[in-house]
């Protein structure tokens, strides 16, 4: 069965679309500023065209990303992780994005839930066990919820606390902070859910950990990223 092209009833090239939904999610843009590059390059349309395209195309782009990339993140990532929570402001009410990494800074999952409980921690790491296994430590902050959640997982044992412990998961959260500030504000938990989802694997994407690498492998890794991007969704 041939697979049918998502992009075939758009008059926009794909290539087109797959830019303005990379500027839009990987950077700090908004809407706006999106319509305003693209039309510094000659192509025309409006801002509704790259929130419509984002929406559309975003999640597909992110499941692409994701399904090449989690049976090798399964092999890699079992080793720690890193567990944190940040607030986020959905329609004035603060509500919690639960977001996990491995050691070396790939995002693993992002969960938003209303409260910030043992019911939410529970939630998201059993998500988070069940698409990346078990690791072998669990670094966590000292809210108590975590501990709870891990005792009744029976992984209790893994868990490790300390004071600069989970300075890599804090530090993950900035350019999330960065995007989250330049769309003002998320009016919907599912908005941001979605959001969420497809940012960390757009950032997992292109995520080069510059300064441990020369610049010649990092130039080398940015221009196969950027062809993969390329790549995406085109059957």
């Amino acid at each position: 069965m041939i697979k049918q092209s998502p992009f075939k009833y758009f008059k926009t090239s794909p290539e087109v679309i797959r830019l303005a939904v990379m500027l839009y999610v990987r950077f700090p843009l908004s809407l706006r500023n999106v319509e305003d590059l693209l039309h510094e390059r000659g192509i025309d349309v409006s801002h509704e065209t790259v929130r419509y395209w984002w929406n559309r195309f975003g999640p597909m782009f992110a499941a692409e990303i994701r399904r090449k990339r989690v049976q090798q993140l399964r092999a890699f990532s079992k080793w720690k992780w890193h567990v944190d929570e940040v607030f986020v402001k959905v329609n004035g009410k603060r509500h919690y994005l639960w977001r996990a990494i491995d050691h070396e800074g790939e995002v693993l999952e992002a969960v938003v839930t209303k409260r910030r409980n043992k019911a939410a921690a529970l939630k998201f790491l059993k998500k988070l066990m069940k698409r990346h296994g078990k690791a072998e430590t669990v670094v966590t902050d000292r809210f108590a919820s975590y501990r709870a959640a891990l005792k009744e997982l029976g992984a209790l044992e893994k868990q490790r606390t300390g004071r600069w412990l989970n300075n890599r998961v804090e530090n993950s959260h900035l350019p999330f902070r960065r995007r989250e500030r330049a769309m003002q504000r998320f009016r919907h938990m599912r908005s941001l859910q979605k959001f969420a989802a497809v940012h960390s694997s757009v950032y997992n994407h292109f995520n080069q950990e510059r300064s441990l690498t020369s610049r010649d492998t990092f130039k080398l890794t940015r221009a196969a990223a950027l062809s993969e991007w390329r790549q995406l969704c085109s059957g």
